[in-house]
């Protein structure tokens, strides 16, 4: 899977990816990951990307014709268009589920604004999802990217080395992930379950499922709520969740 990412700062992105786990994806390519500077792409001598808006107003807008050629040159060398995926505040609120839709195309590529935004006109004749990381203004749209590329890549086969990792993942699911631990067996006073020193991976199982529930519960009820996970609730997970909703007085 190959990700392109336009930018006014490829150093960032370039950077910001080379560690870690989605660092060692591209080494071994197992991914691609190409960040491409939109200021290559500027007429002026200056290598200006962005001019006073229209209408009058703070600030100042991307120019529509960098970023199209920027989009052009990358395009050109692939068999059909990609999705591009604009951050943004006004978009789609990204997920685990939608991480999981992007993970199945063989390329992305990423718009990053700046200043005030970008010229609607080029937004609308290449943008195919425009998505959101919460609710807040950034500087920019790299570290946006940069988080949907980490989410979106370690679902892509081989980027992770053990291939249970990405499944049992918080929200993989609907749910949140169960503690983990490891050695020492005692720290701080402070003892590993005893069901996870038993061997008895049924028990094990049952312990991670409850705790999963109980996290999810107490730290994110209105994932509970969601259709996908009462879909996949068992009877006793049901019953979990009531005893927790109603704890039988003392």
């Amino acid at each position: 899977m190959d990700f392109h990412v336009m930018t006014l700062f490829p150093d960032m992105i370039m950077q910001g990816l080379s560690d870690s786990v989605i660092g060692r994806a591209v080494r071994k390519e197992t991914i691609g990951l190409h960040a491409v500077n939109i200021r290559d792409y500027s007429h002026d001598k200056h290598k200006h990307v962005d001019d006073y808006p229209y209408g009058g107003g703070a600030g100042m807008v991307m120019q529509p014709e960098p970023i199209f050629e920027c989009y052009q040159d990358i395009v050109a060398r692939m068999d059909k268009k990609p999705r591009v995926i604009y951050m943004t505040p006004q978009g789609r609120v990204f997920n685990q589920e939608i991480a999981e839709e992007l993970s199945k195309e063989e390329s992305l590529i990423f718009l990053c604004g700046h200043y005030e935004g970008i010229d609607e006109r080029v937004l609308d004749e290449i943008v195919t999802d425009h998505l959101s990381i919460g609710d807040y203004v950034l500087t920019g749209g790299e570290l946006p990217a940069m988080v949907m590329i980490d989410t979106i890549a370690r679902l892509v086969p081989g980027v992770l080395n053990n291939s249970e990792s990405a499944e049992y993942d918080s929200f993989q699911d609907g749910l949140l992930e169960y503690p983990q631990y490891t050695r020492p067996e005692i720290w701080h006073d402070k003892q590993v379950p005893e069901v996870l020193l038993s061997g008895h991976h049924g028990n094990i199982e049952k312990w991670r499922r409850q705790q999963s529930l109980k996290r999810t519960f107490e730290r994110r009820p209105e994932l509970l709520e969601q259709e996908e996970v009462q879909a996949n609730l068992t009877k006793k997970d049901r019953e979990y969740l009531d005893a927790l909703e109603n704890p039988e007085e003392e």
